[in-house]
């Protein structure tokens, strides 16, 4: 466990960055500070691996002052990751994660093997070992400064906000995979963003700080959004926070609608008989959705039904993840209902095919449904 007990960390010209801050991050857990810039988030995270040292207070790493411990041992047993990833320019892929287990003593050629193993485990291919860092996008140098923060095995992974210098996309595939390390390993993971829907989305814990270094509450997600501690928090959370805690609520069982198909390649006057409610998704040859088309796009089409002018499906909800409890929430459900041009979402299995359709009432009936049972607070 690490805590903070009445830490404090003033600079010589007065500024309080942090102040009187009581925290325990739980072992095993992701942890996530979250606040407005100036608020003392990466001073707390720099504080725990001494790249700074509180002016007053005291912080725990299982029981034991970090100050008692050499700066350079304690970073050793702590895995570091940063916006920009840090990677050593002149050194291969496969050098940049097997820097530490060298530094700790271990063989050349076991901390390459160890590396090696590593780059499987964050979603990077063998090829990429003798790549340098200038040679990767951006989501592919986050990957490997995740990979060699964990090369040496430590028991806790310092992350200062990671994945903000990446496109959205690549930020919610980093993301997925970061939640899938930790259900594989089990880190203490104490996690730096400004962002609250990342902070919701891979917290166990959120500890919201306000400017001036001061905790405002530190919670669950679901906890805080269902019971923001006071207006500051309700403001940072968001008025939209009844949708963001749709993404705590499984949708397994959820009734899935019939939906009309039509295969890419078809005779427009067979899709037409088939629309239903004047629309039908188009697939390919593997039931797989490749966009809408309504009655006044077949007319504009010539004998078949092409791919090229399609309407836009919106997002996709994925059924059968969710029918596992591996994946899916109304969240998810919602939003593939809300960004379908006809009203009813897409539900693919996890090849991608359809399987079905959802409807906003569908989801909204689970909600009420959820709050009859308790699952979602009223």
């Amino acid at each position: 466990m690490i805590e903070f007990q009445a830490v404090t960390k003033r600079y010589p010209d007065g500024t309080v960055a942090v102040d009187a801050l009581d925290l325990a991050i739980e072992d095993g857990r992701i942890t996530v500070l979250v606040g407005p810039s100036g608020c003392g988030k990466t001073t707390s995270l720099r504080m725990i691996n001494r790249m700074l040292d509180p002016t007053s207070g005291t912080i725990l790493l299982n029981g034991k002052d970090v100050r008692q411990s050499r700066p350079a041992a304690l970073r050793r047993g702590i895995g570091y990751v940063i916006q920009h990833a840090g990677l050593f320019p002149h050194r291969t892929v496969l050098d940049n994660v097997a820097t530490v287990p060298v530094l700790n003593g271990t063989g050349r050629r076991a901390a390459r093997a160890r590396a090696a193993e590593l780059m499987e485990l964050v979603g990077l291919p063998p090829a990429f070992a003798r790549r340098y860092p200038a040679q990767l996008s951006g989501g592919q140098q986050q990957r490997v400064g995740v990979a060699r923060a964990l090369a040496a095995d430590p028991p806790v992974l310092l992350m200062d906000e990671p994945f903000s210098a990446v496109d959205p996309i690549v930020r919610d595939d980093l993301q997925q995979q970061l939640l899938r390390l930790q259900s594989e390993l089990g880190k203490t993971i104490v996690f730096v963003t400004h962002d609250i829907d990342e902070a919701i989305k891979l917290g166990d814990r959120v500890a919201v700080m306000r400017v001036g270094g001061t905790l405002a509450q530190y919670d669950t997600p679901a906890a805080l959004l269902a019971k923001p501690a006071d207006d500051f928090v309700s403001s940072f959370v968001g008025r939209d926070r009844g949708y963001r805690a749709l993404g705590f609520l499984a949708a397994q069982g959820i009734e899935l609608a019939p939906v009309a198909t039509v295969p890419v390649g078809a005779e427009v006057s067979a899709a037409r008989a088939r629309l239903r409610d004047g629309w039908a998704i188009v697939v390919d040859d593997q039931n797989r959705p490749l966009g809408w088309v309504s009655e006044p796009l077949l007319s504009t089409m010539d004998g078949t039904v092409t791919a090229a002018d399609l309407t836009s499906g919106g997002s996709l909800y994925q059924a059968e993840a969710a029918a596992s409890g591996t994946a899916g929430t109304l969240r998810n459900a919602l939003d593939a209902a809300l960004s379908s041009p006809s009203q009813l979402g897409i539900a693919v299995d996890t090849d991608g095919a359809v399987v079905g359709g959802i409807s906003a009432d569908t989801v909204l009936r689970a909600l009420a449904a959820a709050r009859e049972t308790g699952e979602v607070p009223v």
